[in-house]
């Protein structure tokens, strides 16, 4: 054990490839090898300035952090938290919430998982997102928003193409979509943005990064230092042997054996337990407490308490485990997920335990901290570790290398005048970079947590791209209109001609994406993912991220844009086969939702103008005048001067104009001649929607003006937006579309108007929200409430052993008890598997002591509501029978289109007599998500329900008619029933999420109507 335990250590602890020192630097005769070496002198000045000393070792590391500290030194980067853990980037940003000043910490972390999802696509995408969670958790900050972006070979592929040793594309991506989406929408966390890249280079081995913001109020974190006697908890998940080695393993080389023996390099996920880690650290008074904390990944118990004291006395023994026999050396190096280390002083250790009890989170003492400066591990009473920190701290022996700055081959940025514009947009359009990717974007939760700005696909025709993500701040009770953007920057072609201004352009499109969406480019704050091929000794690989982190420098000097946080991974080859090299730039900031804008075109006669950035001889721009165009946009942004704004995408400008006109169907008549540029990746540049061109001053370019008609017109000739919209979306609607045809619309209006006598009680009525295991709707669903004027009562209801489950059966009958309204939350309880959701919550509210305080809540005429996996479970357990628990004669079943999705969808009110209803009228049409992958009503008794105005609400298209397809049904309900009532009124269940609704969101979708489902519950007692 000690022996395997020392070489684990002193492996895993050695400099990283970002920290090997370089020796030496040949430079490549070129028609760039110029402004290559100019920028790398500047470095050179750079870091002469932030530390003082020229004759400092060069590496990767230095170059990707010199511009922070460089920053740092001149006074511009005091909004980065100052703090001893680094478990993400974090800054401290003002917001206002419910009309005062707060201090809030907003985090940011990247992370990829390329090899687990290469070999084993749904773990492995699920667990990059579980892993992504973790570092800005283990912050105690609360993680709100996710954005995806994978990098795929020819998804068309034929199966029997495939190559040896490897899974088909197709087969990747769609279940590594499937594994992402299924960890994000059991853990409650929103997916604001999904872009995949299409590169043969992934066929070597998949791109799969997240990259999340999380936020929390500064003064529920207290940053501490682990001190001798303070006490070291293992909280959350259990410890198995899945993910043994899993860091080592993802470095190693990729051949055919992989596939079939890498399985445990895959961790097992658990989004339930890890939602259970999000609740507690939320409380602030559990998280006040904490000192360090640190979360397991890489390394496990050996890293990740190994990492929070100089001396430290690990207890293997006492760590909980998923199945006996597992021996030392596993318990110390499985990577399972979901597991935190916190560190308390021993005072505390009572009190920290208690909240964790309170949220059902195992939390077990494995640690403490001593005096002397060892790492001791102890198993079976054996010390079977005992390592100084002087020895750790080495980090092991220093690695050194030469770097060979190669030329590009050929060249990228070319001018061509086409002869036919139409031709050439049209081919560019149905390119799979170019081709839409809404199908896609579908597959995930974007809407939960209720804070979304702006959805992935925007304007009516839902067509139009977002190009990164907005989210409110994650404000638990009251109101607040600040929001967060993050942006992201790559071409993976223009990397594959040349790193150098792949990194270049990385950081100038995160920047410019970032500006155009509302956010600060003065204020940007940086995180970068590198991700190249196996560099071994090779100087000429390993010139390929030198110069991307060289181009990437440029950019964020001039910029005073620092880059404070990042991953990298260096294991993209397979056989002969490389990843293109990579460097992607992500752009953070913060603003207010009165600030942000989206890229659909918005209203007939207005003017788009072209913000276009002039190259240079070597392809690359004047940077103080760019961040000056930028800082422009910003300002006219803020005056409410732009109606839209999209950064030049890789098509180029015709193409980035075309996708800003599907969005809502709005047509441009051209009237720019520059046609030889139309086509050119100019990434850094901008198009802007606005009144006039005189906004802008004398040097704008007007690229046309919007027009009624559905058309692009060019010197006399028109291009049919419906024709580009079929071409767009028929690329990858083969690999990601859904069934869209479903027939038998029943369109057949059956109203019921009719007022109710409410209880006129003249008080707040109490809701009572129970919290599964697996709840992740229970924040909305309060702040709903509260809202509406009631007060609000959250049961966490824990389970983990029988006795504790019907103490809990015998206690959530007595909340019901004094309930006037029972709420159960959408939620992924207990998993959707197997048999569809809601089964726990059957078993559970089909308890004979359940059914009695229900029923004595119906006849003191309560209320009861359940929303999304809450409705399931109210069906199957017959509540909306006659007879309350009765055998149910309607069932939830898996959506038409088999897989989650989700979409805004339309919802018609059938009946205002029920107190769920009473203050809308029959006709009504409202907007509300639907996230689900049970949502398809089917009833045996459906003309009953029908008949006797039992169906609540019934899903319709924009225009309020029935219809097939997606637009008009989205889960494909018999008969488009989305809500339903019992017969008394008082039982209402609904598909869609209710909760996720209010002022400031989804700003690029146009919604219709309000709902006052929680008002009028609410009046019915109190008027």
């Amino acid at each position: 054990e000690l022996k395997m335990l020392e070489t684990y250590w002193s492996d895993h602890c050695r400099h990283t490839t970002f920290n090997t020192e370089i020796d030496d630097i040949a430079w490549e005769e070129g028609p760039y090898k110029n402004a290559i070496e100019q920028a790398f002198k500047s470095y050179l000045s750079s870091r002469e300035y932030a530390f003082g000393d020229k004759e400092k070792s060069i590496t990767l590391m230095d170059l990707a952090t010199i511009n922070a500290r460089e920053i740092s030194k001149k006074g511009l980067l005091e909004d980065k938290e100052k703090s001893d853990e680094v478990n993400a980037a974090s800054i401290e940003v003002e917001i206002e919430v419910n009309g005062k000043p707060e201090q809030w910490l907003l985090m940011f972390k990247n992370e990829t998982h390329n090899h687990p999802t290469e070999i084993e696509p749904f773990g492995g995408a699920s667990t990059c997102l579980g892993g992504g969670i973790r570092d800005p958790l283990s912050g105690r900050a609360f993680v709100y928003q996710a954005m995806r972006l994978t990098g795929c070979g020819n998804p068309h592929t034929p199966w029997n193409e495939t190559l040896d040793g490897k899974l088909a594309q197709r087969k990747i991506t769609k279940t590594a979509m499937e594994g992402y989406s299924s960890y994000g929408y059991q853990i409650g966390g929103s997916t604001g943005n999904v872009k995949e890249f299409y590169h043969d280079g992934f066929v070597a081995k998949r791109m799969e990064l997240g990259a999340l913001v999380a936020a929390t109020p500064k003064d529920n974190v207290t940053r501490g230092t682990a001190e001798p006697g303070d006490v070291i908890i293992l909280l959350g998940g259990r410890t198995g042997r899945d993910g043994l080695g899993a860091a080592v393993g993802s470095s190693k080389k990729h051949t055919e054996d992989s596939l079939h023996k890498g399985g445990t390099d895959v961790q097992k996920g658990n989004p339930l337990i890890e939602r259970r880690i999000i609740r507690l650290f939320r409380r602030p008074e559990a998280s006040k407490l904490i000192k360090v904390c640190n979360d397991f990944g890489a390394g496990g118990v050996s890293v990740a308490i190994g990492e929070l004291a100089d001396g430290l006395h690990i207890d293997l023994n006492a760590v909980p485990v998923k199945y006996p026999g597992m021996n030392g050396t596993e318990i110390a190096l499985s990577e399972s997920q979901e597991r935190m280390a916190v560190v308390l002083s021993s005072t505390d250790v009572d009190e920290f335990l208690m909240y964790a009890a309170q949220e059902d989170c195992e939390a077990t003492i494995v640690a403490r901290v001593t005096e002397e400066p060892y790492v001791t591990m102890v198993w079976n009473d054996q010390t079977v570790v005992n390592i100084s920190r002087e020895f750790i701290n080495t980090n092991g022996t220093v690695k050194h290398t030469k770097v060979k700055v190669l030329q590009p081959e050929s060249e990228y940025f070319t001018k061509n005048k086409y002869e036919n514009v139409f031709i050439e947009l049209k081919e560019k359009l149905s390119s799979l970079n170019e081709g839409s990717q809404a199908d896609l974007n579908m597959a995930f939760d974007t809407s939960v947590g209720g804070g979304t700005v702006f959805l992935p696909y925007g304007g009516s025709n839902r067509l139009t791209a977002i190009q990164g993500m907005v989210g409110k701040f994650p404000v638990e009770e009251g109101y607040t209109n600040a929001c967060s953007v993050m942006s992201f920057g790559y071409n993976p072609q223009i990397s594959s001609w040349s790193p150098f201004h792949g990194g270049y352009y990385a950081v100038l499109e995160s920047l410019a994406r970032l500006t155009v969406l509302g956010g600060d480019p003065e204020k940007a704050r940086l995180t970068f993912q590198e991700y190249f091929e196996r560099l071994g000794t090779d100087a000429g690989k390993w010139g390929k991220p030198f110069q991307a982190l060289l181009g990437a420098f440029l950019v964020q000097k001039a910029f005073d844009a620092p880059s404070i946080g990042g991953k990298d991974s260096m294991s993209g080859t397979f056989e002969d086969i490389s990843v293109p090299p990579t460097l992607v730039s992500f752009a953070v900031g913060a603003t207010t939702v009165e600030r942000v804008v989206s890229p659909e075109l918005k209203k007939a006669g207005n003017t788009v103008i072209w913000i276009h950035n002039e190259m240079d001889e070597n392809h690359l721009l004047n940077l103080s005048k760019v961040k000056e165009n930028y800082e422009k946009v910003r300002d006219l942004i803020k005056e409410n001067k732009v109606y839209a704004a999209m950064a030049v995408e890789g098509g180029g400008v015709i193409a980035t104009l075309s996708k800003m006109a599907l969005g809502n169907g709005i047509g441009v008549n051209l009237i720019n001649n520059r046609c030889e540029d139309w086509f050119t990746s100019y990434n850094a540049d901008i198009l802007l929607e606005v009144e006039s061109e005189k906004i802008w001053g004398e040097d704008a370019i007007v690229l046309g003006h919007t027009v009624d008609s559905k058309v692009i017109s060019f010197n006399g000739e028109n291009l049919d937006l419906d024709e580009l919209i079929s071409i767009q979306r028929g690329v990858l609607n083969p690999i990601f579309g859904v069934n869209d045809t479903l027939g038998n619309a029943i369109e057949k209006e059956n109203f019921v108007n009719k007022a109710i006598d409410t209880l006129k009680t003249g008080k707040r009525p109490l809701v009572v929200i129970p919290v599964f295991f697996g709840t992740h709707g229970e924040y909305t669903l309060k702040q709903k409430f509260i809202d509406a004027g009631a007060d609000v009562e959250l049961i966490i209801f824990k389970d983990h052993d029988i006795d504790t489950y019907e103490d809990m059966v015998s206690d959530f009958a007595s909340f019901i008890d004094k309930a006037d309204i029972l709420a159960l939350p959408d939620g992924c309880v207990y998993g959707n598997e197997p048999e569809t959701g809601g089964k726990f919550l059957t078993m559970l509210l089909k308890r004979d002591e359940i059914i009695n305080s229900v029923n004595r809540l119906i006849d003191r005429k309560g209320l009861v509501l359940g929303v999304g996996d809450g409705f399931t479970g109210l069906l199957k357990a017959g509540y909306f029978e006659d007879e309350l628990g009765s055998a149910p004669n309607s069932f939830m079943s898996y959506h038409v289109s088999g897989r989650f999705n989700h979409t805004l969808s339309h919802i018609k009110i059938q009946t205002n007599a029920s107190p769920w209803t009473c203050l809308m009228k029959a006709g009504d049409v409202f907007t509300a998500p639907v996230a689900t992958q049970m949502g398809r009503f089917i009833s045996s008794d459906m003309a009953h329900l029908l008949a006797n105005g039992l169906v609540a609400g019934r899903f319709v298209g924009p225009d309020g008619k029935y219809g097939d397809g997606i637009e008009f049904n989205p889960t494909g309900s018999e008969a488009q029933v989305e809500s339903l009532l019992s017969k008394n009124g008082q039982i209402f269940g609904t598909i869609s999420a209710i909760d996720r609704t209010g002022i400031d969101l989804y700003k690029n979708r146009e919604i219709y109507g309000e709902h006052k489902i929680f008002e009028s519950a609410v009046h019915y007692f109190m008027n």
